[in-house]
């Protein structure tokens, strides 16, 4: 996990330039809609999806007045009406791919989607076909700067509050928790009053599968492909992340 946590940190760290920034917005402009919609309500105190949506948005650094105003439209009859889908598919290699959309049209979602592992040398699969490669786990994304704890104390109060895993990079702690107990995380993390940089549940591949730098490249481009299509949330892979590769991808960057 430590290399796709610390391949995630970095891509943190350029998201605020061009057209990914967009993306992110745009993310989370849906998340916080769906939070509405299906959580529980406009009101973030009683509707705790609601409140992690704000948070992440908060987290790419979404001005406070496009958050008030994108939980006022999905609680009025105009919202946008989403429908959250999955794709499961091979890329080339045989790297598992696990796709995460909301759209407002599945057809085209769909086809999309299908495009893009077509045209890079992938497959779509059927939905279920990948499951097994990947578990879902809670991930919490925090500032090391932003907190004023003692590093031991901390970790001790992250276990109680159900962590397995925590990784200590230069400016980032990510913490993994089981799926079950994402919510006790998030309100551990209340109690701490410590706000994380981003807190939603990924699929974690089980096991991972090491290519050629130029192999894996091609991988993560196909990865970027995916991110870009304005209906998709969220992309898993099982590709390993090794350091020779996070050197190349910054290089390029």
């Amino acid at each position: 996990m430590a290399g796709h946590s610390k391949w995630a940190n970095i891509k943190h760290r350029k998201g605020a330039q061009d057209k990914r920034r967009a993306k992110q917005f745009t993310r989370a402009i849906k998340d916080i809609t769906v939070a509405v919609k299906d959580g529980g309500g406009p009101d973030p105190e009683s509707n705790p999806a609601l409140r992690n949506a704000i948070q992440n948005a908060k987290g790419v650094n979404m001005p406070k007045d496009t958050i008030e105003r994108a939980v006022k439209k999905a609680s009025g009859a105009d919202a946008d009406n989403y429908e959250l889908v999955t794709f499961e598919g091979y890329g080339p290699h045989g790297i598992a791919i696990f796709v995460e959309c909301t759209t407002d049209n599945t057809n085209r979602t769909v086809a999309s989607v299908r495009s893009i592992f077509s045209k890079n040398g992938g497959s779509l699969g059927t939905n279920g076909s990948l499951e097994f490669l990947f578990d879902k786990k809670g991930v919490f994304v925090l500032e090391k700067e932003k907190i004023e704890r003692d590093m031991e104390e901390l970790e001790l109060e992250l276990i109680e509050g159900g962590a397995t895993t925590i990784e200590k990079e230069e400016d980032y702690i990510t913490v993994y928790t089981e799926f079950t107990d994402f919510g006790s995380m998030s309100s551990k993390l209340e109690e701490l009053e410590i706000e994380s940089k981003s807190s939603d549940v990924q699929r974690i591949p089980l096991n991972t599968t090491e290519l050629p730098v130029e192999d894996a490249k091609k991988i993560l481009a196909l990865v970027d492909k995916f991110e870009e299509d304005d209906d998709v949330q969220n992309v898993f892979h099982n590709l390993e992340i090794t350091e020779e590769l996070i050197e190349e991808m910054e290089k390029e960057d």
